[in-house]
């Protein structure tokens, strides 16, 4: 397995951007059949959350699917009264041309404010985007993020980044893990790999409100169907 990454250099808060890239390679594979051929889907977000005792469950929002919806948009939704979450416009493309399978997403606009009720803060993404592609052996991956609030990024983002928002006192455990170019790959690798943009967990040790906030998901298999 092979990672190369190219991340461009981030600001703090309002004007934060950051981008970062991963190459996938898998082990040579089995000839593969004539009928198979290379898979993706996306979304622009997720919510899966428990919010006192309720379960709520939003999208994937705007999915795409080569096979079977190859494009998609939404102008924008809010969940749970806008607290919890809220989308603004985005889109979705998946393609496969030629033997090669793209997934692309993009979005605007995205804030939650769940944890200004226990002394957290707002989180703020002005924008972000997610993309991967097939490769003759693998994969590859990007994911883009600009004007983040919130949260401090770093100055490179490797893959599964993880910030810590901190509870009201030092005693307290944290509010939210934010995961920054998240993916996952089989073990051993075969040339696919499932990447977000941005997850954010909520009270990882538990709390009032427990569950996933995603932002720009991708996947990719060069040898899916």
């Amino acid at each position: 397995m092979a990672h190369t990454f190219r991340t461009g250099r981030a600001v703090r808060m309002s004007t934060a951007t950051a981008a970062a890239a991963l190459v996938l390679t898998a082990a040579a594979p089995a000839a593969q059949a004539q009928d198979e051929q290379p898979a993706s889907s996306g979304s622009v977000g997720l919510v899966d959350v428990v919010q006192d005792g309720t379960e709520i469950r939003v999208g994937p929002i705007a999915a795409c699917d080569a096979d079977d919806k190859p494009a998609n948009s939404t102008p924008g939704i809010e969940v749970g009264d806008g607290d919890l979450a809220t989308y603004g416009r985005g889109e979705s493309t998946c393609d496969r041309t030629d033997g090669v399978a793209t997934t692309k997403v993009s979005g605007e606009r995205f804030s939650t404010s769940v944890l200004e009720e226990y002394g957290g803060p707002e989180i703020r993404v002005r924008s972000f985007g997610a993309e991967c592609r097939t490769t003759e052996n693998g994969s590859a991956s990007s994911m883009e993020l600009s004007g983040v609030s919130g949260f401090d990024l770093p100055e490179e983002i490797p893959p599964n980044h993880e910030v810590l928002i901190p509870g009201a006192d030092a005693d307290a455990p944290p509010l939210a893990k934010v995961v920054l170019n998240e993916f996952t790959a089989p073990d051993p690798p075969d040339g696919s790999l499932e990447m977000s943009a941005v997850r954010i967990e909520l009270f990882p040790e538990g709390g009032p409100v427990t569950g996933d906030i995603r932002l720009g998901l991708a996947a990719c298999d060069p040898y899916g169907t």
